[in-house]
């Protein structure tokens, strides 16, 4: 999509250049650094505005929306770089010009996308062997991350069970049908969701061992839902949890962990001038909404377990805890309605850049939770713990991908996105994180 969407870009305005005889727009002669310039800013200004994620991608009206932000944001962007991009023309037309042909040759290749290789006959058929019992949820796992991906049948692992009959739209097949089933339905993928050798029976051994050698394709349920999902499967991990955290070397990487620090230092530093100039807006926002201190400070865990203190503005009403500590919900009464507001528009946290520069936090990483929390939830949910290896960040991978925590469940969830960060981590994944969490801001997704 990447590629095509550049590619499409420069055509049309070719094309468009040569057609209306306008110079400006043909940014194939040199320089051609004009044509770079352009494809980084549609590229990154596409990822803020989700462009390139697969889910609002195969749908017409979210690509529509993103489709429309990134062409206009884009060209606006281009039009006004001073020295890398062309002196602004002296005709108004050629703006409109080149403008329309950016966003109409984009809307027209999206529309393509979602009508024709985003429809089902690209579709990625895959059988599951798995225990009946935890089909429904293993299916939820993975056809939520992608679209494309379709569990279109199971073998039953179970042995006990002995009800054959369909689950839902999921056909049950038998062990002695994989074969000729596989053959017949251009299946893309087996995937082995059993936790249990005993499952494995000598039969379906021989029947896996049969499609593998015939040049089928053959992979573990976490592998895949590591990678569709981007989270760590913890649900899924037993006694071979060594498997699933070989942590990234970011991690202890001199020259990475330099770099970030050195970016975080000057990001914190903007974030608190921003912060500063805020406070007076804050403040009276405070003196009728929100009556009380403009900050408030709260014990969190960060790296390697140590307590700190937080900064943040406040957004609930005094003495919201005179009950005890209690997750807070999308409609938690005890915010306030301009508090609702800094919540979502993630001003709250703008103090925290104080904590990065203590060195108490870092800018990505998992989000701080309080000692209560942390020891309620390690209880009762193994590898929790795990999290503190690193800084807790303002924002982080978990932040991004996953609505606020209000139950334990939630933080179930958090955390395999926690750990997919800290095992995967490296610069790249960091600007993916900085794009999504503009994306955030911009479309008012805080709570």
């Amino acid at each position: 999509m990447r590629v095509f969407d550049v590619a499409f870009v420069l055509m049309a305005l070719h094309l468009t250049g040569n057609f209306l005889d306008f110079d400006y727009l043909n940014l194939s002669t040199p320089p051609f650094y004009y044509a770079l310039l352009l494809a980084l800013y549609l590229n990154g200004i596409g990822t803020v505005f989700e462009m390139y994620d697969l889910q609002v991608a195969s749908n017409q009206f979210q690509i529509l929306r993103s489709t429309i932000l990134s062409a206009s944001v884009t060209v606006l962007f281009f039009l006004l770089t001073p020295v890398l991009s062309p002196e602004l023309p002296s005709k108004r037309i050629l703006i409109v010009a080149f403008y329309l042909a950016v966003l109409l040759v984009l809307l027209a290749w999206r529309m393509f996308y979602v009508a024709f290789l985003a429809s089902n006959r690209f579709v990625q058929n895959v059988i599951l062997v798995c225990d009946k019992a935890e089909l429904e949820e293993l299916i939820a796992g993975l056809e939520n991350a992608d679209p494309h991906y379709k569990i279109m049948a199971y073998v039953n692992t179970d042995s006990a069970e002995i009800d054959s009959s369909e689950s839902h739209y999921i056909e049950n097949i038998k062990i002695e049908d994989m074969v000729l089933f596989v053959r017949e339905n251009a299946v893309f993928e087996i995937v082995i969701a059993s936790r249990k050798e005993e499952e494995i029976t000598l039969e379906l051994y021989h029947q896996l061992l049969y499609l593998l050698e015939s040049g089928n394709t053959i992979r573990e349920y976490t592998q895949v839902y590591e990678h569709k999902t981007q989270r760590i499967p913890v649900q899924f991990i037993t006694k071979d949890f060594y498997k699933f955290f070989p942590f990234s070397r970011s991690n202890s990487n001199q020259l990475y962990l330099l770099t970030v620090t050195v970016f975080e230092t000057l990001i914190s530093v903007i974030g608190l001038s921003f912060c500063a100039v805020l406070i007076p807006f804050i403040w009276l926002g405070n003196a009728f909404g929100n009556r009380g201190r403009l900050f408030y400070t709260q014990e969190r865990v960060g790296k390697n377990g140590q307590l700190f203190q937080i900064f943040k503005f406040r957004t609930m009403v005094s003495d919201a805890e005179s009950e005890g500590a209690v997750f807070s919900t999308p409609k938690d009464n005890r915010v306030t309605f301009f508090g609702r507001f800094l919540r979502k528009a993630r001003l709250d946290e703008f103090p925290q850049f104080m904590n990065v520069l203590k060195g108490d936090m870092a800018v990505i990483g998992p989000r701080p939770e309080r000692p209560f929390f942390v020891k309620e939830i390690a209880e009762i949910m193994p590898f929790y713990e795990t999290r503190h290896v690193i800084k807790p960040g303002l924002t982080g991978w978990a932040q991004v991908n996953y609505s606020y925590g209000e139950s334990v469940e939630d933080s179930l969830i958090k955390l395999q996105y926690d750990l997919y960060y800290i095992k995967h981590r490296s610069i790249f994944l960091d600007l993916d994180i900085t794009f999504k969490t503009i994306s955030t801001v911009l479309f008012y997704r805080g709570q």
